[in-house]
C-alpha cells in the first residue's frame, strides 16, 4: 500500500462504497443550515483548515470533518430529538471518540441565527 492509499484509508477508516455513495447523495440534498455552515467553512476559510462535507468515515457520514484536527461538526434538526436517532447519535459519538475524533453538535437554528458563536466554538477546536 503506497502513502496515498494509506492516507485515504485513514481518512475514511474503511468506509464501504455504499457509504461513499450515500454521502454523495446527501451532498445534493443539503439543509439550509448545512449550506450556510459550508459557505463559512469551505476553502479553508476558518483558520486555514480544510473541511469536508458529508464525509464517509467507517459506517458513518459526518456533516463536516476536518481530518488534520480530527474534528467532526454535526448540524442537527428536529429528527435528532427522537429516541432512535438519539441512540444512534450517541453510538456514533462513542465510536468517533474512541478513534480520537472530537464531535461538536449544533442545532440548525444556531447555525442560521448565531454564525459567529458557532464559528468561535469550532475555531477553539482547530489546532494551530
Amino acid at each position: 500500500m503506497d502513502n496515498k492509499e494509506k492516507y485515504i484509508d485513514r481518512l475514511h477508516n474503511g468506509a464501504k462504497p455504499t457509504t461513499h455513495q450515500f454521502a454523495r447523495e446527501l451532498r445534493q440534498i443539503e439543509t439550509e443550515a448545512d449550506k450556510k455552515l459550508w459557505s463559512l467553512l469551505r476553502n479553508r476559510q476558518l483558520k486555514g483548515r480544510k473541511f469536508r462535507r458529508q464525509h464517509a468515515l467507517a459506517d458513518y457520514i459526518l456533516d463536516f470533518y476536518c481530518h488534520e484536527c480530527k474534528l467532526a461538526v454535526e448540524v442537527d434538526g428536529n429528527v435528532h430529538t427522537g429516541k432512535i436517532n438519539q441512540d444512534y447519535d450517541a453510538a456514533r459519538t462513542t465510536f468517533l471518540s474512541d478513534n480520537d475524533i472530537t464531535v461538536l453538535r449544533f442545532w440548525n437554528n444556531e447555525v442560521m441565527d448565531e454564525q459567529e458563536k458557532v464559528l468561535e466554538k469550532i475555531a477553539k477546536h482547530l489546532a494551530g
